[in-house]
């Protein structure tokens, strides 16, 4: 019997996991995507715990057929990454990886997406007090790892209105960058998509 990869997937022998002495696009992804479904994972990144995966995608061969039919699967964006397995654009808060839940997207809108946390401290997102000038600040990833600073506000709530209506443009504004590469469903959860402040 085949040992579990991670503990939880079933590779099968059915397709490669590796092509020419590199790793298969399709098997770097599901091995990817496993680890994130792990207790070890969580330790490191508490936003992923209790994710995991369904019984599909448990199956390597599942997964590699899944991947030959979607949308952006083999993109790269303009600097040669592959795009990226995203399960929570389509299903808000999502944990569960499945074929029904999860997009292709380029690295810059996943970067969008993300929510640090553990990094904000006690006020909503796109938030921070500023001790010295004692005024709210708000700023916000433009998805090139970089944070554009939106100014200084007397309440949270005016920075947190800064933040939300400059994400929500920015979003728009990228998902129409990539329009005619994303999954529909990817596209037009992004041009709905609405900052909350428990986000």
């Amino acid at each position: 019997m085949n040992k579990l990869v991670c503990g939880i997937g079933f590779n099968g022998r059915k397709y490669p996991t590796y092509i020419n002495d590199t790793i298969a696009e399709e098997y770097e992804a599901w091995r990817g995507m496993l680890r994130r479904c792990t207790k070890e994972y969580w330790v490191k990144f508490p936003t992923y715990i209790g994710t995991t995966c369904s019984e599909n995608f448990k199956n390597y061969s599942f997964f590699y057929e899944w991947c030959q039919e979607q949308v952006g699967f083999k993109n790269e964006d303009e600097a040669g990454r592959c795009w990226q397995l995203d399960k929570d654009l389509l299903i808000n808060r999502n944990k569960l990886y499945s074929e029904d839940s999860c997009v292709f997207v380029p690295q810059r809108i996943n970067l969008l997406l993300i929510k640090c946390n553990a990094s904000r401290g006690e006020w909503s997102v796109g938030v921070n007090w500023n001790k010295r000038d004692k005024k709210f600040q708000s700023s916000c990833s433009t998805g090139h790892s970089k944070k554009k600073n939106l100014g200084s506000f007397n309440t949270p709530q005016e920075a947190f209105q800064a933040y939300k209506t400059f994400k929500e443009q920015l979003i728009k504004q990228v998902a129409n960058e990539y329009r005619a590469q994303l999954d529909p469903r990817a596209y037009q959860a992004l041009m709905s998509y609405e900052v909350n402040i428990n986000d």
